[in-house]
Order: structure tokens, then sequence, then C-alpha cells
């Protein structure tokens, strides 16, 4: 069993750190928002002890939700860390005063240590001086000032680059156009213009998961130009939606009735997306 994974966000209130949560979600790790620092040592020891696969990644932010006085314990906390049986990281994020003071106020949010008599800029830099002690050895600081929120998830995406390579799961979702378009999807692909197996007799009851009519559409060459013109599509394109970040792709293939046709592209284009390792999931809409 191969060590299992923990990172550990902290760092200024509004320099990104939820983006940074939502970043390692999609890259498959089990995330925990603002954990008291009381419970660190037992989620430690839980996560030693787990042997559920959901674990084997875990990221984790702290931040100065906690109490202040607990505060003050955390480079201490996060030692143990050090000397255990994970692949322990921490990241932290920071920003210029003027910059989150800025994030603040377009937001409306309320800084976490403000008061009555502690206006945001003095909550800010008392932020900073209460992480300061973590510092010391960030394995990823990141200053995101000057960083939009595309920028910040390739950041960390590249500094987990020993990781899993990021892959968008695909729905491919059969339909008949008689019975209208499906909502809520990336693409829609018209098939109506290959032959049609409904007009032969003995492939009307049939779907395009039978082999009769499989052959029967194999044996049109514009049946194999449309699945070829399709994978060389997408095998450009679905690169940049992973580089962009997208987790999930909805791909609606469509022909009259949503029996044959649609049924048959969408299987041999399930079998070319399986083969480059994305996660592929089909749905036949009209079939019972």
């Amino acid at each position: 069993m191969s060590a299992r994974k923990l990172i550990i966000v902290s760092g200024l209130s509004g320099s990104g750190k939820s983006i940074t949560l939502h970043t390692l979600e999609d890259l498959g790790y089990y995330c925990i928002d603002n954990l008291p620092l009381f419970l660190l040592k037992k989620l430690v020891t839980g996560l030693e002890e787990a042997s559920d696969d959901v674990f084997a990644k875990t990221a984790v932010s702290i931040d100065a939700r906690n109490q202040l006085q607990r505060l003050d314990g955390l480079p201490e906390r996060l030692e143990l860390l050090c000397n255990g049986p994970f692949e322990y990281r921490l990241l932290y994020l920071e920003a210029e005063t003027e910059t989150l003071i800025q994030r603040f106020s377009e937001t409306r949010r309320k800084h976490p240590l403000t008061t009555l008599d502690r206006p945001l800029s003095e909550a800010i830099e008392l932020e900073r001086r209460l992480l300061g002690p973590i510092l010391s050895d960030p394995h990823l600081r990141i200053d995101t000032t000057h960083t939009n929120v595309h920028q910040l998830r390739d950041l960390v995406r590249a500094h987990l680059r020993d990781d899993t390579s990021h892959k968008v799961s695909i729905l491919l979702q059969t339909f008949g156009f008689k019975h209208g378009i499906p909502p809520d999807v990336d693409f829609v692909f018209d098939v109506r213009c290959l032959p049609n197996p409904h007009w032969q007799p003995g492939l009307r009851p049939l779907t395009g998961l039978d082999p009769a009519v499989a052959r029967f559409l194999e044996g049109s060459p514009e049946v194999a130009e449309m699945h070829s013109d399709l994978a060389r599509f997408f095998d450009r394109w679905i690169p940049r939606f992973e580089a962009d970040g997208r987790s999930y792709l909805t791909v609606a293939v469509g022909c009259t009735g949503g029996q044959h046709r649609s049924v048959y592209i969408a299987e041999q284009f399930r079998k070319h997306l399986e083969t480059s390792g994305h996660q592929v999931m089909v749905r036949h809409r009209e079939l019972p």
C-alpha cells in the first residue's frame, strides 16, 4: 500500500484557501475546511488506522477561524505530521494587505478576526502575525496578490504534478430528436445523416447495441467517418477542457428515435475514450 498523502492548507483569509481546497477536491483529495486545531491529532490517528481508499489523499484547511490561543500551538502540531506515516505538505497562501481589503470589500464578507474595536486592516495584520510561525518551512508559499482563480488552480496542480493527472469525467447521452434535445449538455451531435437501420424490417425492433445493427452501420463508410471526426475533435479539445479545470463534460448524440445510430456511435465513442484513460458513463435515454 502506497503512503497516504496529507496536505495542510493555511494562510491569510481572502488569499485563496477555498479555491485551493476545491482544486484539491477535483484532484481526488478528501477535503476538510477549517479543522479545529484540537482535532488535528485525532485526525492523524484516524487516518493512520483508516483502510478506506477515500482517505488515501486528504487535505485540511487550518486558519484564523480557530481560537486565537490555539493558533500559538499550530507549529508544534504540524511538527507531528512531519514524522508521521504520510507524504505531508504544507501549502501557505498570502496576499498584500491592500489586495485582501479590496477582496473583502467586493465580497462583503467579514474577516474572522475583525471586532468592534479591530478594523479590517488591523485584523489582517494580526492574522499575519499569528500565522507567521508556520512559515519557517512551507512546501509551497503562494502570493496571490496578482494571481487570478485560474492561475492559482494551475499553480496548485503544477505543485502536485506527481499525482494522478486530472481527467475530466465524460457523460455520453443518446436521445431521439423527436422526443426533444436533452437539457444541460455541453455538446450536441446530430447523426441523422447516417443510414437508418429503422428502414430495414429485420433491424427495426433492434437497437445500436445489437451486433446485426452494428454490422449494418459498419458497412457504410460515412459511419466510420463520423466516428473518426468526433474522435479527432475530442482528442484535440478534451485536454484543453482538463487544463481549464473542467471536471465534467456532457456530450449528447441524437438520431431520429434515439434507438439505432446514436446508440451505436456513442458506444464506439465510449470505447475510444476509455482507451485514452477517461472515465466515461453512457446513458441511452430512449432505450428501456
